[in-house]
């Protein structure tokens, strides 16, 4: 997975849009009482808590230690594994398993594994809901801050995968899923923190991005980024910043 900071304090204070539109797939999930569910990349939990008020078994797994640090001490009744989605084995069998705004974490060439264990962990008749960045995903704000990064010399790559709609429902199916519901869409994300949205969103997603920069150069990259993209990105009168996200949704049945 990239190597990224994940400081869980600051992503449950300033960063919660991203569990709350997470709210839409647990309704697609549609967790039934007793189901056992794996909330695959559960973050800081709070999703995990929303799909077991529905009355479903859930675990929460997630390669960083720090988020599931968190998600103990969110919701101490519930349990939490701190494993990766490209190594994870069980010996249980799962009704679903759900993830929100994690699978593109995972590099492109990992994503086969990934499936692979996914369905290995599903019961026969098991589904896979999810929701990942798409193809386009945040591109004006990875451009704008990737040019700049480069403009002052150095190497620069975003650590995101995300694909196209057929790209990927491919490659689902091609691990003994049948997919039954996918759909590639905009939505231009409002961020926390008012004016200080944009460089809070850089500062907690950015790390592979600024990667060669030390303190004082990924500020300056930043505010430079704030001024390329503030006519397309910030409302002057509402004085916030809309990332611009593109959201890749899907629903696989096991064959």
């Amino acid at each position: 997975m990239a190597d990224q900071d994940w400081a869980a304090d600051d992503y449950d204070d300033g960063h919660d849009f991203v569990y709350e539109y997470g709210g839409d797939v647990v309704e697609l999930l549609d967790p039934q009482p007793g189901e056992r569910v794996l909330d695959l990349g559960c973050g800081t939990g709070h999703l995990t808590a929303e799909i077991a008020d529905y009355g479903a078994e859930v675990v929460g797994i997630d390669a960083a230690a720090e988020m599931t640090e968190q998600a103990r001490s969110n919701y101490p009744d519930l349990e939490y594994r701190n494993a990766d989605a490209r190594e994870f084995t069980t010996d249980e069998e799962f009704d679903a398993v759900f993830s929100n705004a994690a699978l593109h974490w995972i590099p492109d060439e990992d994503h086969d594994t990934v499936l692979e264990r996914v369905h290995n962990a599903l019961t026969p008749a098991g589904r896979f809901v999810a929701e990942m960045g798409g193809n386009g995903n945040v591109e004006q704000i990875a451009t704008a801050a990737i040019e700049e990064v480069q403009a002052r010399g150095y190497e620069s790559t975003h650590p995101w995968y995300f694909p196209a709609l057929g790209e990927y429902t491919s490659r689902i199916e091609s691990h003994g899923f049948e997919v039954t519901r996918a759909v590639l869409f905009d939505r231009p994300t409002e961020l926390d923190d008012g004016r200080d949205g944009l460089a809070n969103w850089l500062d907690m997603f950015g790390d592979s991005i600024f990667a060669a920069l030390d303190t004082d150069e990924q500020a300056d990259v930043i505010e430079a980024v704030e001024d390329r993209l503030r006519a397309s990105l910030f409302d002057p009168e509402t004085e916030t910043w809309a990332a611009d996200y593109r959201r890749l949704r899907f629903v696989a049945q096991c064959d």
